[in-house]
């Protein structure tokens, strides 16, 4: 049996607490909230309330973890001090803890808004975001570490159809640069469990349709309204592949396309 470690458990980190509960694996958990802890309590995993931007003491220096998924968000949302100070707290908690395998969840938002098509070998970091740059530079420092630059993410209640009803869709001829919840979970898996030879893997389905082709489907899918009307108005049109995870792990997407969601 194993032992993971999940910090900021969201909603990528619940799916696979839950495919490792099931899978017999002991799973710890950290969170903002005691609610959500005393939830998650509820549903067999140790929940910690702990938040990075306020302390690096995670009182689990007497613990083994054998792998560490690592959810903290590097949001826009925060300016570069907050996230500096929240991803220094974040390397000193792990540099006291022993484990064989960290995962860093990062976004292919890192990748520049250009028309062109990125894979893992792009490093110009003058074009890359701050935000997430930062986040995985502070990562890449700590032992083991690997980080997952997720696309766009999608499954369960999470349907893109549903965020356009009604209302004008300016960016439908756009490539979609997805994947699904659960290849994501199995990917996970599959990295910790096995051997990667890379520091940096993007997760995005094999298929890049229109992001119009996408909404009109998972419409006809689930029964959501149409946008009100697709006027385009973007510039670019960026293409994030992500052959590498799957060639390596010999992995079969259960969604190769976002048309299938």
């Amino acid at each position: 049996m194993a032992h993971f470690l999940i910090l900021g458990c969201g909603w990528v980190g619940e799916a696979f607490a839950q495919l490792a509960i099931d899978r017999g694996q002991e799973v710890t958990v950290t969170v903002t909230s005691a609610e959500k802890a005393q939830r998650l309590q509820a549903q067999g995993l140790n929940a910690l309330v702990h938040d990075f931007d306020q302390s690096t003491d995670l009182l689990l220096k007497d613990l083994h973890f054998d792998y560490i998924l690592n959810s903290i968000p590097a949001s826009k949302k925060n300016d570069l001090p907050t996230l500096e100070n929240r991803f220094r707290n974040l390397y000193h908690a792990l540099e006291g803890l022993t484990y064989q395998k960290h995962i860093y969840l990062s976004s292919i938002g890192i990748y520049p808004e250009q028309s062109r098509s990125f894979d893992e070998s792009f490093a110009i970091e003058e074009e890359m975001s701050k935000h997430l740059l930062l986040a995985e530079k502070q990562m890449w420092s700590l032992p083991d570490t690997i980080v997952y630059r997720l696309g766009g993410l999608f499954g369960q209640e999470r349907i893109f159809a549903k965020y356009f009803q009604g209302k004008v869709c300016q960016s439908g001829q756009q490539s979609a640069n997805f994947i699904h919840l659960d290849d994501v979970i199995q990917l996970l898996w599959l990295g910790f469990t096995q051997s990667l030879s890379h520091a940096t893997y993007n997760l995005v389905c094999p298929q890049h349709p229109k992001k119009e082709d996408v909404i009109r489907a998972s419409a006809a899918k689930y029964g959501y309204d149409l946008p009100a009307v697709f006027e385009e108005d973007v510039s670019y049109d960026k293409v994030v592949i992500g052959e590498r995870i799957a060639r390596e792990l010999s992995y079969t997407f259960a969604y190769p396309s976002p048309l299938d969601f």
